[in-house]
This record gives structure tokens, C-alpha cells and sequence, in this order.
């Protein structure tokens, strides 16, 4: 009967990897293994809450399948696909900047690889139940968090983000414990589960756990299986073929990272197990949107005092994360100076192409010596007040250059307290508006020209945190239709949408300190 499901399975990192000796989800460290055989727990009452469309057609799964009860007994744990054997993957990290030891797939069960069109796919669900690395936690997940990482993931792809995907949304029928602010509180919730789709899982925490022990075998053993699938052009395995690989990944790493502080997404928790190895956005936790243009925010609320991984800070945890990898992948090399290298190169390419984004941004396409003043001058007038990212920088591609009205005007939906807007503040914007109109005359592009070019990488509508609140409030009713709405609304994020414009708008101000829209913690 599973056959249906059409899957071209083709399982690679569990046939050539090193397994767990050990069976069973007893809590243990696992050594000189990649991961440990386990199976998903089994759902009481399983229910579909949505499914994406596109996914299906990626994983070559016919769409009327998604209605059958083998679809969903698969994607929430209750049959396992023939000529499979699940398992949750071994990794260490760097957890908030300090050494955590073994962690693992503490509540994430993969299923199997799928080949597609020539892409391979793993295909894991997360919240499916205990494993060895879930120490002392269920390994469950909740609707809430659920749904924000099925419509985020979805989302960030829409939007030229690197990410991981989401095939399917469900509930469990099964009822979780969670103390959801940390404060002793805890309370149950409706269980979920989420089938995440990567072309691999794989974090820059699986090459940390073996360099931290001294298993320089298994260490090369996974590098040389990473290259051989994911980074093939590189070659047969050597010294300067892992120089190369880790090259790469540092490049993938610093275009994610740009692609985040492009749409004022800001990911909350980027620990090296949070790091993926092929440079996608991984573990969608207490992220968030910048709703007042701000390089200090953070989401997350165990981050809300030291702000390690705060919105400006972004850029040099992604430096600081390929250094613990360039630690981990030194056994294989034996130099330090062509790593070091690469990490000193990474400073300079995030400066340049920063920059190159943010002329992007302002539809510049020319460049000259006085960008970086204007830019800088821009970034420190949106800290002024609050300032909506997003609806700013949408408003600004109106600007004519040939205006002889005052800029402020084109922008002033962006601000949360207009009234702000006057004094030296407004002395400060009316000067960078002068500029950017000076700069903007040195340009060929039409107006026209320049706004379509500027709607193509300023977004109109972004997964704002009140959004899936919102989403979350009625699915938690058992009502599912803003899920499926804010899904499509999503796909579409650079247009228009002219039935959608209630998106389009800033922050509600109930919105403001509510739980789940202005910061979250991890708990989920």
C-alpha cells in the first residue's frame, strides 16, 4: 500500500555513514557513529492541516495522494516506508557561544532520501517522538511553533532565502507539556508535526562532535560523504579538496547571511548546530521580522540580555560559527593557514557584498565612492525612530528623482510615530533625502525602471510575528484557513497582491508585547 506514495528512494547516509551499534531511545552518548537507528512514535489522532502544493510535485508525489490515509500515517509517524530504517543524526555545538558537548536530533526522525529530477532530498519529521539525543525532553513539538516553521520555511524560499523546506503540517492528536515562557508555568498544548525536506540535514555540529573527541575517522568519513554528494565538482578527497569544501561552504554561509539582513529576518538561535552545511536557513525557532528597523533586536528571549544573536550581529556570528568549523574540519587539513585565510577573506566579501545589497535595495546600479556615507546615513536615520523595514524600503522605490516634494512624504506610512518625524530628526532625514535625490539623478535608470528592480529585492509582504500569531490563535480554534491564506499570500512576496494589502501594514499595537509576536523563547 505505501508504494502509492511514488517515492524514488535512494538512502545514502545511512547505508555509507557508521550507525549506533546501539538500539533503542535510551538517553546515551553515541560515539563513533553518525547517527542511531529509531522510529517515530505513533500519533493517537492524526489530522492533516495542510500540505504544499509545490513540495509534492518536488518529491514527485502525485497530488491526489496527499488525501489518502497512507500519506498521512507516513508524514506523522504511524508507518514507516518499506526498505526504510529511520534515524536521528549525531551532532555536537556551540550553544550561545560555549561548547554543549553531544546534542543531536533531539526530536527530529528521518525518514528516507528521496531522488527526484535529478535532487535528492532527505525527508525528516520534526516533533515525531524520543530519541537518544533528546536528553531530558519529549521530543515532541507543538502547533504553535509548528505552524511558524512550515509558513516560514515556505516563505523564506519564496523570498530568495537558501532554506530548508516544508512538505507537510499535522496534528498529533496528542496533547504536549510546555512551559512556554520559562517561568514555571507549564501547561499542555496540541502536539504537531512538521515534515522538513533539505537536500541534507547536515550542520556544521556533525563535523564538531568527532573533531571534539579525537574520532578523526568518522570525522573524514563524513566530510568525504558530504563532498561526494553535496560538492562533487570538488573532486576526489584531499588536503586541498577540504580546504575547498570548507571555501565553499563559508561562501554559502555569508550569501545566507546577506540574503537575512536583506529582508530584516533575524534567526534567533544560530548555534553551530543550527548551521547548516549547505548554507540554508535550518531550525526556524524564536526567529522574527524586523517590524522598527533595529540592529540590536533579538527574538529570542534567552538571548534578551547579552543579545549575542541580535539583528547587527548576524554577519559575525556566521564568521565566528565557520571558525568552530574550520576548528572541526583542521584534523583533515593539518594547516591553519589556508583556513585562516578563508575566514580573513569572509570579512572582506561580507563588506563588499553587503554593500552591493544594499545598493540593490536604494536601486542603485552604478556605484560610486559616496555609496557607503549614504548608506551608512540611511541605517542611522531608520534607528531614529521606529521605522517599519520593510513597508520603508517598499515606499521608497515611489520616489521620484526629479521631485520637488519633500522625500519624508513618500515614507511616512513607515513610521510608527509620525509625530516623531519633525525637529532634528526630520532636518536629518530631509538632508539624506537630498542625497539619495542627487545620487538617483547620476543614474539612467527611468523611475519606473529603478522601482521594478527595487520590488524584486525589497519584499511587500514577510511572515511578520503577529501574522502567524494570528494564524496560530485560529488554528489552536481548530480553524486552519489563515494558515492556507497566509501560504499563498507568501508565495508571492515581491507583488503587489492589491486583495492582500491588509498585510501590507505595520505592527498592530496589541501586537507589540503580546507572547508570540514581539519575542518568543525556545520552548516549543
Amino acid at each position: 500500500m505505501l508504494k502509492n506514495l511514488n517515492l524514488n528512494i535512494d538512502n545514502t547516509f545511512s547505508e555509507e555513514l557508521p550507525a549506533d551499534a546501539v538500539l533503542g531511545k535510551a538517553r546515551r552518548q553515541v560515539k563513533e557513529a553518525c547517527f542511531s537507528f529509531v522510529s517515530p512514535k505513533k500519533t493517537s489522532a492524526p489530522k492533516l492541516i495542510h500540505v504544499s502544493d509545490e513540495m509534492l510535485e518536488t518529491l514527485g508525489i502525485p497530488e491526489e495522494v496527499k488525501s489518502t490515509e497512507t500519506f498521512l500515517n507516513v508524514f506523522t509517524g504511524n508507518e514507516v516506508l518499506p526498505n526504510t530504517k529511520p534515524y536521528a543524526m549525531c551532532y555536537g555545538g556551540h550553544q550561545f557561544g560555549n561548547w554543549a558537548g553531544q546534542l543531536g536530533d533531539g526530536r527530529a526522525i528521518n525518514l528516507a532520501e528521496v531522488v527526484h529530477n535529478n535532487q535528492r532530498w532527505a525527508i525528516q519529521l520534526k516533533g515525531a517522538g524520543e530519541t537518544p539525543y533528546s536528553r531530558s525532553a519529549d521530543g515532541l513539538a507543538v502547533l504553535r511553533s509548528s505552524i511558524r516553521e512550515y509558513l516560514c520555511s515556505e516563505a523564506m524560499h519564496h523570498l530568495g532565502v537558501p532554506t530548508t523546506r516544508a512538505l507537510s503540517l499535522a496534528l498529533s492528536g496528542d496533547q504536549v507539556l510546555r512551559d512556554m515562557l520559562y517561568n514555571g508555568n507549564a501547561d499542555f498544548e496540541q502536539g504537531a508535526i512538521v515534515c522538513r525536506v533539505a537536500p541534507s540535514f547536515i550542520r556544521f555540529g556533525n563535523f564538531e562532535i568527532f573533531a571534539a573527541r579525537g574520532d578523526h575517522k568518522t570525522l573524514k568519513e563524513l566530510t568525504d560523504y558530504t563532498i561526494k554528494h553535496f560538492y562533487p565538482h570538488l573532486g576526489t578527497p584531499s588536503k586541498e579538496t577540504y580546504i575547498q569544501f570548507f571555501k565553499e561552504v563559508a561562501q554559502r554561509t555569508l550569501t545566507t547571511v546577506v540574503h537575512w539582513q536583506r529582508v530584516g529576518f533575524v534567526h534567533g538561535v544560530l548555534n553551530t548546530d543550527n548551521m547548516s552545511i549547505l548554507g540554508l536557513t535550518i531550525d526556524y525557532g524564536p526567529y522574527g521580522w524586523l517590524e522598527g528597523f533595529d540592529f540590536g533586536w533579538t527574538p529570542n528571549t534567552t538571548d534578551a540580555v547579552h543579545k549575542r544573536y541580535r539583528f547587527g550581529n548576524q554577519p559575525n556570528i556566521g564568521l565566528w560559527n565557520l571558525y568552530q568549523l574550520a576548528n572541526a574540519l583542521y584534523p583533515l587539513v593539518d594547516e591553519a593557514e589556508p583556513l585562516e585565510a578563508i575566514l580573513n577573506d569572509y570579512k572582506t566579501s561580507f563588506e563588499k557584498e553587503s554593500l552591493k545589497m544594499m545598493r540593490q535595495k536604494l536601486g542603485l546600479q552604478s556605484e560610486t565612492e559616496e555609496d557607503e556615507k549614504l548608506i551608512q546615513q540611511l541605517e542611522e536615520n531608520l534607528e531614529l525612530s521606529e521605522t517599519d523595514m520593510t513597508i520603508f524600503f517598499r515606499k521608497l522605490s515611489k520616489f521620484p528623482k526629479a521631485t520637488s516634494e519633500a522625500g519624508i512624504d513618500f515614507v511616512k506610512d513607515a513610521f510608527y510615530a509620525e509625530e516623531e518625524i519633525q525637529g532634528a530628526i526630520l532636518e536629518k532625514w530631509n538632508t539624506w533625502f537630498d542625497a539619495y535625490k542627487l545620487r538617483l539623478q547620476r543614474e539612467t535608470a527611468t523611475d519606473e525602471e529603478r522601482a521594478q528592480q527595487m520590488n524584486k529585492v525589497n519584499p511587500k509582504y514577510v511572515l511578520r510575528n503577529y501574522m502567524a500569531q494570528l494564524a496560530i490563535d485560529e488554528a489552536e480554534k481548530g480553524n486552519y484557513s489563515l494558515v492556507d491564506e497566509l501560504y499563498k499570500l507568501l508565495k508571492q512576496p515581491y507583488d503587489e497582491q492589491p486583495a492582500n494589502e491588509k498585510w501590507f501594514a505595520k505592527r498592530p499595537e496589541w501586537a507589540r508585547h503580546k507572547v508570540g509576536c514581539s519575542m518568543l523563547s525556545c520552548s516549543s
